[in-house]
């Protein structure tokens, strides 16, 4: 059984706690799911939630804009993105087998509805 999932975002100062090795996703893919749940979310906040730092995610944005993933527009003192769900894969292995966007938000946005949270009773069953 899987163990309930626990994130912390930031340490104590705000900055997004280190942490070493591999992941699955990359930050490419987190900052695209967090765009994805929030069209007008803002980079502070995308940040938070990715564990990254605004200047990270201001360039992954910049990243995933120039290669025509994601775009915006401004309104005001806000952006509200638009990601192009056509869009395939960059990987080679990937873009041969047809993958766009769609589906990789598809299998991230599955996962999240797939998690429970954490019981009151500290995961004691009935």
């Amino acid at each position: 059984m899987r163990e309930p999932h626990t994130l912390r975002l930031c340490g104590m100062d705000g900055v997004p706690e280190p942490h070493s090795g591999w992941t699955f996703l990359t930050n490419h893919a987190r900052v695209l799911a967090a765009i994805a749940d929030n069209h007008n979310a803002r980079i502070r906040d995308i940040a938070a939630h990715c564990r990254l730092t605004d200047r990270a995610v201001q360039k992954i944005i910049t990243d995933l804009e120039q290669d025509g993933y994601l775009s915006h527009t401004r309104e005001g003192r806000s952006n509200t993105y638009r990601i192009d769900p056509g869009k395939i894969l960059r990987h080679p292995a990937e873009a041969g087998l047809g993958l766009t966007v769609a589906s990789l938000l598809s299998l991230l946005a599955h996962d999240e509805a797939g998690r429970t949270p954490p019981s009151d009773d500290g995961g004691a069953g009935a």
